[in-house]
């Protein structure tokens, strides 16, 4: 018998073998999670407008000192109207600075969208453009990202923030980070 008879059979075995480790592998829950690059490094320099006053800049610096949860929103976004009375819970805790990153959205729009649902935020900082949020990394709304005290990333959450993950995964990094204080 030719060897070339048997390529077919060897070529639908190796695919065969390739789309079953496939599907073994995408058996992990957190398959839909992208791993961020920046964490455990410095947060990307920045300097926005201040969405209430864009006459004032901010930048990383000025937030350095201690940790702040920086969450991405849009009033365009779904996903953000549904976080939102998340987010505000636990910013009322005052357990983190909380820092509101308004991604590619119009400034009147995104006032509108605060002054109906509330503002959690201790700033929001204002990226119409979106060219400071390359460095982030940041490709959708909601993005929730910890910064540390030495302006290190921590976390990153994809999504918008529950209740549960802010119990089960936040909080446990805020807290590990105030014992190495």
């Amino acid at each position: 018998m030719k060897p070339s008879r048997w390529l077919p059979l060897v070529a639908f075995v190796l695919l065969a073998a390739l789309l079953a480790a496939g599907v073994w592998m995408s058996r992990k829950p957190d398959r839909d999670a992208i791993p961020s690059p920046l964490i455990g490094k410095p947060a990307p320099a920045f300097v926005l407008p201040v969405l209430h006053d864009p006459a004032y800049k901010v930048s990383m610096s000025d937030l350095v000192g201690q940790p702040f949860l920086m969450n991405v929103w849009g009033s365009w976004c779904v996903e953000c109207r549904i976080e939102h009375p998340v987010l505000t819970r636990f910013a009322e805790s005052k357990r983190l600075r909380v820092v509101g990153y308004n991604w590619k959205d119009e400034p009147a729009d995104a006032l509108r969208w605060l002054e109906q649902f509330g503002n959690p935020f201790m700033v929001v900082l204002s990226d119409v453009e979106g060219r400071a949020a390359i460095d982030w990394g940041i490709y959708g709304a909601p993005e929730s990202f910890l910064v540390d005290g030495k302006g290190i990333v921590r976390w990153k959450h994809v999504g918008p923030l529950t209740d549960e993950i802010i119990a089960q995964e936040l909080l446990p990094l805020v807290a590990k980070i105030e014992a190495e204080r």
